[in-house]
This record gives structure tokens, sequence and C-alpha cells, in this order.
């Protein structure tokens, strides 16, 4: 049998993946088979195991490539030109633009973490992981004075990951929600958190005014 280019084999792992999560979504991690799977997929078993041993492999590459797609979206978040609008983007682009089944694979992920330890190990990675990386995100900008948050950055990343796993939820198993409409109210809550700092109107700011006592001897100093 000849040997696969390496970009044939990263395409054919890419297109498992794509069927898993299908999978998943549709039928639930239990009765999803790797032979469901391999249908889904249109390749044979021994096409399948070559990438992948187990369903829990599966959701560890599932996982790890969602992780690092989003890696990628908050590397750019420090340098944005506007913090809370690049927040909100990122939350439009989970909500609005991913199809509906990335939220209910979400949903059962989690829930297969209750009652899996390897899932559930997996799942715990990828959360501390989006918990730390939003915490240096808020740090790096309270210390560059974009954001003038007053609680600690490991909480506002605590908060706003509670909000982004509502949102999972609510998308996933309410075919009525609309988040097209709650998200700008929850963009002005996390606005109410974080209190970005307006670069415009810090520059013109005024200087702060000086004790009157300190004025005062600085006109007699100058009338001398």
């Amino acid at each position: 049998m000849p040997k696969l280019k390496p970009e044939t084999l990263r395409q054919r792992r890419e297109s498992i993946l794509d069927a898993a999560e299908r999978c998943f979504a549709r039928s639930g991690f239990h009765r999803t088979t790797m032979q469901h799977i391999c249908k889904e997929a249109g390749i044979s078993p021994g096409g399948l195991y070559v990438h992948f041993a187990s369903k829990e492999d599966l959701i560890a590459g599932i996982t790890e490539r969602d992780r690092a797609k989003l890696a990628a979206k908050l590397a750019d978040l420090p340098d944005a030109p506007d913090l809370l609008t690049a927040l909100s983007r990122l939350g439009e682009h989970y909500t609005l633009e991913e199809p509906h089944y990335k939220r209910v694979l979400c949903v059962e992920i989690g829930c297969e973490a209750t009652r899996n330890p390897a899932v559930g190990e997996i799942y715990r990675t990828v959360d501390t992981f989006c918990r730390q990386s939003f915490e240096q995100v808020f740090a790096k900008a309270r210390e560059s004075g974009r954001i003038a948050a007053e609680d600690d950055p490991r909480l506002l990343a605590e908060v706003v990951s509670l909000i982004g796993d509502g949102l999972f939820w609510r998308r996933a198993v309410h075919p009525e929600f609309n988040a097209q409409e709650v998200l700008p109210v929850l963009v002005r809550m996390v606005s109410e958190l974080l209190k970005p700092v307006d670069p415009a109107k810090e520059a013109v700011r005024p200087p702060p005014a000086k004790p009157a006592k300190k004025a005062a001897r600085a006109r007699a100093e100058a009338a001398q």
C-alpha cells in the first residue's frame, strides 16, 4: 500500500474529527460507535484507527483542535484597538456564527465529563486553559491602563467563562433562544465589570488641581 502524504493524512484526520463531532452531537457519546463515525466520515475502520484508538481519543482531538483555534483568537485580544469590541466579536463568533451542533457537542462533552474520568480530565484541561487565558488578557489590560476593573483578573475571567458556559447551554437546549438579542445586554454587563478606559478622554483629561495652600504659595513665590 502506498504511503499517504502528510497533507492527505492531515485532511483525513480533520475529516474524522468533523464526522465525530456530528455523530456525538446527534446521538451522544455512548450511543455513537466507532462504526457510526467510520460511516459518517466515509472511511474504513482501519483508516479510523490509524488516527484514533477510542472515542476518548476522538474527544481529545476535538477539544484540542477547538483549544488551538480559541488560542489564536485570544492571542489577538491584548493588542485589539477596542478590547470590549473584540470580546463582543468573539462572543458573536461562538454564539451566532458556529453551527448549532457545536454547542450541543459542548454540552454533551461536559455531561460526559461528570461520568468519564478520561473525558473529565480533557474537559477540565481545556476549561482551565480558557480561564487562565482570559485572566492573562484582563491582567495585561489593567496593567496597561486599558481597563479600570476593580476586581481581580482571575475573578473577571471566571465570570466571563460562566457567561460563555451559560450561552452555550441556552443555545444548545432552547431552540427559541435569541442570542443576537441577548448579546448586547451581556456586553454592557461585561463593560461594567471591566470598565474600559477611553484613550481619547484620558489624553484630554486636565491635570489634578493643586491644593489651595500649595497654589497660594506658588503664586506668592511667583510674585517675588
